[in-house]
């Protein structure tokens, strides 16, 4: 086990001249070690460039050829490839990387490497990820075989193959680099500082060298892959889609700002039960619940707080002393706060009608929040059933469709859109005719990217008050940071928060 793990960035330029200012911008950008992909260099002679090279990069290197058969772009004969791998050993390469099909044909006449120089084994798997036994039977393979570090990558087709492959660092026998690729294995580049990898890879700003690498600025600032220790706890978003996520950089920055020792990741989850399950360690502490998992956070959790049981969903799960998890819904007080706010304050809503359009997890929260306040509740949903299902458990609550609603047959106070139409990349999209907004006071939209839907557009102009989602998903944030810290959040991070989401969105 490492007490550090090493940050890579891979340089995979085109031309001499760009190869040696990708190594000079990872240097400035902070990385420990240089990969130098000789695969993807055009015109690349051997005897001319490699010394020079090697010669422009201050720190650490790993020289890698990667063949097709591999993954990579070398297409020539293999013999000549890992001649080079050799000449970069005796220029004093620190380490190079050697595939594990590979090993046989490098080490053919008793060849030993330069005794600075350290072998990086690999084996890379592009289309799925393998049972964990197969993976460590790999790994001892290239132990066997005389690596000094293990390297094994796979392709996560499901969140649960990150759990399998972040399983290999625990109790390694020597300095291994266990990474899964796909934004379903982003997480294990993320964490490897926290299992004790070796080294895990960061890209330059858009030129990953990998399906799912995070930027170098991403995983040393947003992550921080400096500070993470083994006792460092885990959260994370988990949904589908997850990428438009505003979630890591607000809770990661309110963490670091109150000096909790906890990160927060992206979960690309399908089958949210297969997840729980692979993720089930106390140090994955806890978890915000988007779209389309609410209802099954709430079925799954060990214990659910009465307001999220009358809900019918959860947005937070909190990982218990013994293990279980609490879920939570922290939606509704956030939006319905909000909503009042638009209205003139605290107990504003009663006697208001609001329309609620949406019946997924959102909808529900929006919809029970408001009938707590004393507003009448009307759902509004494209598969009338859903709308019809969810009113059973809002008292004096009416289901009426999406079409009703925007052919102006229905109208109140306030009208609060919880689909995702008008969300990126549908932003032109919108859920109700401006003919049909311009009948309410209060327009309130849940999405938050962009801060300006289509809709609120059309309401502001047709003279409602508008509320964007920006204010829900601050204050919905707010209450899981306070869950997941257990401390309440100071009006400083409360603003800090606030700043962050509206930075990252401009």
């Amino acid at each position: 086990m490492v007490s550090k793990t090493l940050v890579a960035t891979s340089v995979t330029a085109a031309t001499l001249a760009e190869f040696k200012a990708e190594i000079s911008e990872a240097i400035l950008g902070g990385a420990d070690v240089v990969e130098f992909r000789l695969d993807f260099l055009q015109d690349f002679n051997a005897e001319r460039d490699l010394g020079d090279l090697l010669n422009s990069c201050e720190i650490p290197r790993i020289v890698t050829y990667r063949p097709q058969w591999e993954g990579g772009m070398y297409s020539g004969d293999d013999d000549f490839r890992l001649g080079v791998l050799k000449k970069a050993a005796e220029l004093g390469a620190e380490y190079i990387d050697v595939e594990l099909r590979a090993a046989d044909s490098f080490f053919k006449e008793s060849y030993k490497l330069p005794e600075g120089t350290k072998l990086i084994l690999s084996s890379h798997d592009f289309e799925s990820t393998p049972p964990v036994a197969s993976l460590k039977r790999t790994v001892q393979a290239m132990w066997e075989r005389g690596a000094d570090v293990a390297k094994v990558a796979t392709t996560a087709t499901d969140i649960s193959h990150s759990a399998d492959v972040l399983s290999l660092l625990n109790g390694a026998r020597g300095p291994t680099i266990a990474l899964a690729m796909g934004e379903r294995g982003v997480v294990t580049r993320l964490l490897a500082p926290k299992f004790g990898g070796f080294l895990t890879f960061a890209a330059l700003e858009g030129r990953p060298s990998a399906p799912g690498q995070p930027t170098l600025g991403e995983l040393q600032g947003l992550y921080r892959a400096g500070s993470q220790r083994s006792d460092t706890r885990v959260f994370g978003i988990v949904g589908n889609p997850v990428s438009h996520s505003r979630s890591p950089v607000l809770h990661n920055t309110a963490m670091e700002a109150v000096g909790f020792n906890g990160v927060y990741v992206p979960l690309l989850v399908d089958d949210m039960a297969k997840f729980l399950e692979a993720f089930s360690l106390p140090d994955f502490a806890g978890f915000s619940v988007t779209i389309p998992h609410k209802e099954a956070a709430l079925a799954l959790a060990d214990w659910a707080d009465p307001v999220a049981s009358s809900i019918g969903a959860a947005n937070t799960l909190v990982r218990q002393e013994g293990g279980g998890l609490s879920a939570f819904n922290t939606d509704w007080e956030a939006a319905i706060t909000a909503i009042e706010g638009a209205l003139g304050g605290p107990g504003s809503l009663e006697g208001k009608t609001v329309v609620v359009l949406g019946a997924g997890g959102a909808g529900k929260a929006i919809a029970f929040g408001a009938a707590e306040r004393g507003a009448n509740v009307i759902v509004a949903n494209r598969n009338l059933e859903r709308a019809e299902q969810l009113v059973k458990s809002v008292p004096g609550a009416q289901a009426v469709s999406l079409e009703q609603v925007s052919a102006g047959e229905v109208c109140g106070d306030v009208i609060a859109n919880t689909t995702s139409v008008g969300m990126h990349p549908m932003e032109d999209a919108t859920p109700v005719t401006q003919e049909a907004i311009s009948k309410y006071s209060v327009a309130f939209d849940a999405i938050y990217t962009p801060l300006e839907t289509r809709m609120l557009r059309e309401a502001r102009h047709a003279g409602c008050t508008v509320v964007g989602g920006i204010e829900m998903f601050v204050g919905q944030a707010v209450k899981q940071f306070e869950l997941f810290t257990n401390s309440k959040a100071t009006p400083d991070v409360v603003q800090l928060m606030r700043e962050v989401v509206l930075n990252s969105l401009q």
